[in-house]
């Protein structure tokens, strides 16, 4: 979609010889429009909520909060998270992800059924031969960890702001092997030998209640009132450090907490080759990125470009027209 865009917008401005918007400016103008686009989902969901409760909605094709609420799950995300690499003194501290626009909710896995180191690298394996102490399905006996539990590799992987990898047990193949879903495990740059890990009861998953700096201090000052792993609580930092702190403070291992939460947009880049001087897209490029909002946005994503755009070569003509353009889309939304 990224090049209808940029070729529409190139051919509004050459039409009447209004200017050149080199692809370094469309990329930084794409970007913006994406995100202005990206947060009018939240305000359109809203305005969309209070028309249902006024009794103003239609239902079937013309549910527009279902379609806006598919728009907003494309940016939905799980992440297991991570721990700062000092946790002196804040061992219920957890790192929050870093393309996260709000948290929606914390969850947290109680019942931890193993834990150990890997002795082995088997590709879409887990194998600690240390432990032997995995059940194998036999008649009258269930298997253990049961297929389905939740498999976190809490070791370093890659850079130290990438996420720890997960996956979900699919067999169990001896008493020290387990088959998983993913193969996080075996592959990548490091040796994947003597790699940590745990496994948690899938079945069995606890929401964190959010409150408040100041709620959070009333709550610990009882006993009646604090939280519990039972009833767990959390509270967001503030300030330059995105984390959040758990309680009660035995919450505190490296892959307790899951978030589940609504991610940036990817920044989009129109990619290209220089042909003769001239710019040619693409979209083999390693870093070619397209938009990510739906393409029935492509409409408004023109008329924002082309508003940056009036701006940027300071003509007044093309400004307006993407602005004519916005608000014609808006009005026939509403």
């Amino acid at each position: 979609m990224i090049d209808e865009v940029y070729s529409t917008v190139l051919s509004v401005l050459n039409k009447n010889n209004y200017g050149y918007v080199t692809p370094a400016d469309f990329n930084l103008f794409a970007t913006q429009a994406q995100l202005s686009i990206f947060e009018d989902f939240f305000y359109s969901y809203n305005h969309q909520i209070n028309k249902e409760n006024m009794r103003q909605s239609g239902i079937g094709y013309a549910d527009i909060k279902s379609g806006i609420e598919q728009d907003i799950a494309i940016f939905a995300k799980t992440q297991v998270l991570d721990q700062p690499a000092s946790t002196t003194n804040t061992a219920n501290l957890y790192n929050l992800p870093l393309d996260y626009y709000f948290v929606n909710k914390l969850y947290f896995y109680p019942t931890l059924l193993y834990s150990g180191t890997t002795t082995a690298e088997v590709a879409g394996k887990l194998v600690d031969t240390t432990l032997n102490q995995f059940v194998i399905t036999a008649p009258g006996i269930p298997e253990s960890p049961p297929v389905g539990s939740i498999v976190v590799n809490t070791s370093p992987i890659g850079a130290p702001t990438d996420p720890m990898l997960t996956a979900y047990v699919t067999a169990v193949d001896s008493v020290s092997e387990l088959s998983l879903s993913a193969d996080i495990m075996s592959t990548g740059a490091i040796p994947y030998v003597g790699q940590d890990y745990r496994i948690y009861d899938a079945n069995n998953i606890v929401e964190v209640e959010k409150v408040s700096q100041y709620k959070i201090f009333n709550l610990t000052s009882s006993q009646l009132t604090a939280p519990t792993r039972t009833y767990p609580a959390y509270v967001l930092s503030e300030g330059v450090s995105e984390t959040a702190t758990v309680y009660p403070s035995t919450i505190n291992k490296k892959g307790d907490v899951i978030c589940q939460y609504i991610r940036y947009p990817k920044t989009p880049k129109w990619t290209y080759n220089l042909v003769a001087s001239t710019p040619i897209f693409n979209a083999s490029a390693p870093d070619y990125q397209d938009f990510e909002v739906p393409e029935d946005n492509q409409v408004d994503l023109i008329s924002l470009i082309l508003q940056y755009s009036g701006m940027s070569i300071r003509e007044v003509e093309i400004y307006k027209f993407g602005a004519t353009q916005d608000m014609n889309e808006t009005q026939s939304e509403e």
